[in-house]
């Protein structure tokens, strides 16, 4: 029979890690974070299309200098 106390800690930590990315949306939302100068939008009668390049781009800037600050 397997370890249920190690499969109910894997269980917490994942829904913290799902939290905290949907708390960091709602901050980026704040911040303007997705409707910046280089985010490609086209807007068709019943189509939408988001591409978030700029975004992208700095959501990945940020996340380099944070793991390489935590790694050292």
């Amino acid at each position: 029979m397997p370890d249920l106390g190690s499969f109910g800690k894997l269980l917490l930590i994942g829904g913290a890690l799902i939290a905290g990315v949907g708390l960091l949306f709602l901050l980026f939302n704040k911040l303007g974070l997705g409707r910046l100068p280089g985010d490609i939008i086209i807007q068709r009668e019943n189509v939408t299309f988001y591409f978030p390049l700029a975004t992208m781009i700095i959501v990945s800037i940020i996340l380099t200098l944070l793991l390489n600050f935590l790694r050292r």
